[in-house]
């Protein structure tokens, strides 16, 4: 019989497979046991879309059409406010894998709803096939806009024009296969002890031809409304290549429709080694660990390969096995490079998921987090480049990371001026709340005149208890100095406490 797991244990769970843990949700996870809690996750519905918000809240007026407005309201709402918060989890982790960036959403307006359509979809897909997914982001109107093939057209002889590359490119390098051929357990194949690539210049260009005729489905709408976003992009048979499209030392045969072209591309591209590494790895990274064994990898990409029914990319399969792995429910201090920096948005979301923040207003005018002297450095749908906002690969240059020979991805994020721009974020997110966004320190207030219990329930929630007795006695020796005498006092002290937990090292680094 499997252990009720310690409301610590719990605790560090939800810090991998949720948007932020607080005692309701630790209390389930007791209860359930962590195969439980992931499987009523699994089995639970879908909390409204944002397009669907975006609707409501009547940001689809005309006036509208040329700004961002409401994008960042409907994002941060279900990351904080949804339930369903494992597959709020994983979609964002896809947000980072299979990147599209609101900034780059040009050239149709409407672009809260071109971004929120995205991550609708990605949350469609979070708990389906790799391969659906792919096909979904392949035809979808903002990854058209994004990798700007939309509008894409085969080959002009006269002219010389030539397919657009991009959205061929990144497909690849970034959302299925990668640079560099792996092994089931994520290390590179070698020949002489060099890595071996997986591509070629000349397979971005016989793979270009693919992703050619493919433009918005208009049929029956016009731009001043956004809905043509929501569909999936049309092709133009004319502007389509017909002739044979070889990549990959595979050929997409001459004279298919665009349809069925792309069709036949995905699959020589999915059935391609390297995906099930390549993508388990990084989900791994998102939720665990930023230092997977080879082993965890090779574990966790089997399944991948086949679930339990031999079907190949089922993600919710796939996620299971990474929470569920030994080396992630493992003793942390036991596993060599075990953990990963927490990144920004993680941790003010994990703030506001713990203690029950909320938009009176339904507005969330959180606004966009992405400025790191005065924010987050971090926001939604707001990387800065493709690549996302950090490298899985990252290592920090001269550091103890890079001489133990491992990765540190987040802290691509992390420079004196963002950790100066979080802990001032935190702090006034803490004792303020943010825009409209305010917390409830109910649970805190019964404790906040014993420095010890408060910090103590803090460091468990928040840091799944992994605090060190050393950082536990110095802010509960800056609280104690503290007046407890009246309500206003009280709250100081929470505040203060709240906001020296989530600036200790050991909150930082989630283990």
């Amino acid at each position: 019989m499997t252990p009720t797991p310690t409301a610590a244990a719990a605790a560090r769970f939800l810090a991998q497979a949720s948007m932020g843990a607080n005692r309701a949700e630790i209390a389930k996870v007791q209860s359930l046991g962590y195969a439980g809690w992931i499987d009523a996750q699994l089995a639970a519905p879908r909390s409204g879309t944002r397009w669907d918000w975006l609707v409501a809240k009547g940001y689809n007026a005309l006036t509208n059409r040329n700004s961002e407005n409401g994008f960042d309201a409907c994002a941060w709402r279900k990351l904080i406010s949804a339930p369903d918060t494992l597959r709020q989890r994983v979609t964002l982790a896809l947000s980072e894998i299979c990147v599209v960036a609101i900034d780059g959403l040009v050239g149709a307006g409407w672009r809260a709803f071109s971004a929120a359509a995205y991550l609708d979809l990605l949350e469609d897909y979070a708990f389906g096939n790799y391969r659906a997914l792919l096909g979904a982001i392949s035809t979808s109107a903002p990854m058209g806009q994004y990798l700007t093939f939309r509008g894409n057209a085969k080959q002009n002889p006269t002219t010389g024009a030539l397919p657009d590359e991009n959205y061929a490119r990144e497909l690849m390098q970034l959302f299925s296969i990668g640079l560099i051929q792996l092994n089931l357990d994520g290390t590179p194949k070698l020949n002489n002890g060099v890595p071996r690539e997986t591509y070629g210049l000349s397979d971005i260009t016989g793979l270009a031809r693919v992703f050619t005729g493919w433009d918005f489905d208009m049929a029956g709408l016009d731009a001043n409304t956004p809905d043509f976003l929501r569909r999936p992009m049309a092709q133009v048979a004319k502007r389509h290549e017909t002739g044979a499209s070889t990549f990959l030392g595979s050929t997409v045969p001459a004279g298919l429709s665009g349809a069925d072209a792309l069709k036949a591309a995905l699959d020589i591209i999915y059935a391609h080694p390297n995906v099930a590494p390549f993508i388990s790895r990084q989900l791994i990274q998102k939720l665990v660990t930023s230092n997977p064994s080879p082993a965890y990898v090779a574990r966790v990409a089997a399944v991948f390969n086949s679930d339990s029914r031999g079907v190949k990319g089922n993600l919710a399969a796939v996620v299971r096995a990474l929470l569920l792995d030994p080396e992630a429910r493992a003793d942390s201090l036991n596993v060599p490079g075990a953990g990963k920096l927490r990144e920004p948005m993680l941790r003010f979301i994990g703030w506001a998921r713990a203690y029950n923040a909320s938009s009176a207003s339904d507005a969330w005018a959180i606004g966009n987090t992405s400025d790191a002297a005065s924010r987050l450095g971090q926001s939604p749908l707001r990387s800065p480049s493709v690549f996302n906002f950090y490298r899985p690969g990252y290592v920090p240059p001269n550091s103890a990371v890079s001489k133990a020979g491992l990765v540190a991805p987040e802290f691509q994020l992390t420079n004196e001026t963002s950790v100066v721009g979080y802990v001032n974020t935190m702090q006034r997110a803490i004792s303020k709340g943010i825009g409209d966004v305010l917390p409830d320190y109910s649970s805190l207030l019964p404790l906040a005149a014993n420095g010890q219990a408060l910090v103590d329930e803090i460091n468990l929630v928040l840091a799944a208890g992994q605090l060190s007795s050393a950082s536990v006695g110095l802010i509960r020796g800056a609280i104690d100095t503290m007046s407890a005498k009246t309500d206003a006092a009280l709250h100081n002290r929470i505040f203060a406490a709240l906001t020296l937990v989530m600036a200790a090292p050991e909150y930082l680094v989630q283990l």
